[in-house]
């Protein structure tokens, strides 16, 4: 016994760790060194000096995980972390904007402010409306309602959280390079300043129209393919709708792109009467009606294809902003006498139309709120849902805003609030508003059509098969 080999069970718990091939080794070489002295005492000591060794071997593989881990940051932490990030950098551009603007002579500060709100507020207005339209898809999915399924989408869809990255990534640059430009013009700095509104419309025109799979390739071929065609299905005309919300949006790009491209960023030249670009200019009307001219094409292909003429009295509709808006730039063309005789009451009556037909439409069309339905139901127990499911002062406040919201956006068309750019750009928030709360109505109604749709074919079905059972039952045998 004593002198001999000391012998390790083959079931020891330490030789049968898995992957632990460098404990494997100590025993081995610690086996040999006890066979060649052959000391029971060493043998003793080797064994337990074996265990020991093993033991913190274990030890520390098993700790090592644990260690790694705790120096991560909790995603709560992290989280906490962005919301400081963030602040910190809005705040520093409200100061640095600020500054420069104060910084600018009192004469020359009125068209500053103007120019830079023209070129930034547009993709400023766009952002609120990806903001919003996230929210609008946290509430499908919450609720349950297959918008994938109402706007024929694919499985690589943008989710809320998507939505909501894009949003924040547009909330970023967007803003730090406005705090740019008015930064480098005040401090003498022009090209360098004219060279960022062209930048970021650069920017975004690459990122829409990038051919490689990476920023959502899906479904930016998706949103170009829809403003591209002119079809009917559910997606192209909700998609036009939303359009007609954004004229304003799409007549102030037209103009900043047209003072890039004839060189007049950062200068006064555009803001003469004769300029090709400036405030008189022909093109603001033009831009300001095509998102309603393409929804009235949309209405007469529908009526081509399904003949139904339900379709002319909506194509009615979008047709009756056409006079708000020229009769509104007449203001710049006509000498003022006419314009006040005979234009502006026209021009009134006109609003007053197309207001009034229009929110008969959304509440009774777009909206079918004459029986007050339903707003979302969340299928888990929500605040959101308590609040809003079955609640009458949600129709009403739904119904009262949109009849103001309406008028004060066909005010907005008018020609004299060109230059009070802080009145339009309000108003043109509340009218992404408008729209923003007419989704979740409109998609609601598309949704309690399509189950509607489902639940006659099937009833029809039972029908049929029900029918079927009583004529084989006839032919029994006697």
């Amino acid at each position: 016994m004593f002198g001999g080999h000391v012998n390790v069970p083959a079931t020891s718990p330490h030789l049968r760790k898995s992957g632990s091939r460098p404990i494997d080794l100590v025993c081995a070489q610690l086996m040999v060194v006890e066979c060649l002295l052959g000391t029971s005492d060493l043998g003793n000591s080797t064994e337990e000096n074996f265990t020991n060794s093993a033991e913190s071997i274990e030890m520390k593989g098993v700790t090592s995980p644990l260690s790694s881990a705790a120096t991560m940051p909790s995603p709560t932490l992290l989280w906490r972390l962005k919301v400081l990030l963030f602040f910190m950098w809005g705040l520093s551009c409200c100061k640095i904007g600020w500054d420069s603007v104060v910084r600018m002579s009192v004469d020359l500060r009125n068209l500053f402010l103007y120019e830079a709100f023209l070129y930034f507020n547009p993709l400023l207005l766009v952002t609120l409306m990806v903001w919003l339209w996230g929210v609008n898809l946290w509430v499908f999915s919450q609720a349950s309602v297959n918008y994938a399924k109402i706007f024929d989408l694919d499985q690589n869809h943008l989710t809320e959280r998507e939505i909501w990255k894009c949003a924040t990534w547009m909330t970023i640059i967007v803003p730090t390079s406005m705090t740019a430009y008015l930064y480098l013009y005040s401090h003498g700095e022009v090209s360098m300043a004219a060279s960022q509104p062209v930048i970021l419309y650069a920017a975004v025109a690459m990122v829409l129209t990038f051919p490689f799979d990476i920023f959502y390739l899906s479904s930016r071929y998706f949103l170009l393919r829809t403003l591209w065609r002119i079809a009917i299905t559910f997606a192209d005309f909700f998609l036009a709708d939303i359009l007609t919300s954004m004229s304003k949006v799409f007549s102030d790009m037209e103009r900043s792109v047209c003072r890039m491209l004839h060189r007049q960023v950062a200068t006064i030249a555009w803001f003469e009467a004769d300029s090709v670009c400036g405030s008189h200019a022909v093109a603001i009307p033009i831009v300001l009606v095509l998102p309603y001219i393409f929804r009235l094409f949309q209405c007469l292909r529908q009526y081509k294809d399904t003949g139904e003429r339900i379709t002319l009295l909506n194509a009615l509709k979008y047709s009756t902003a056409v006079p708000v808006i020229f009769l509104s730039a007449l203001k710049y063309h006509v000498f003022p006498d006419r314009w006040t005789s005979i234009y502006r009451p026209l021009w009134l009556i006109s609003s007053f139309l197309n207001s009034s037909y229009s929110f008969y439409w959304d509440v009774n069309r777009d909206w079918d709120l004459s029986g007050f339905t339903r707003i979302f139901k969340f299928s888990k127990p929500h605040f959101c849902s308590h609040m809003l499911h079955g609640q009458n002062w949600v129709y009403v406040w739904a119904i009262g805003s949109n009849l103001i919201l309406r008028c004060t956006w066909t005010y907005k068309l008018s020609a004299h609030l060109r230059h009070n750019y802080l009145t339009v750009f309000i108003i043109t928030a509340l009218e992404i508003f408008r729209r923003f709360q007419w989704v979740f109505f409109r998609v609601e109604n598309e949704w309690n059509k399509m189950n509607s749709k489902a639940n006659i074919q099937l009833s029809a079905i039972d029908m049929s098969n029900e029918e079927e059972k009583l004529l084989n039952s006839n032919h029994h045998n006697v």
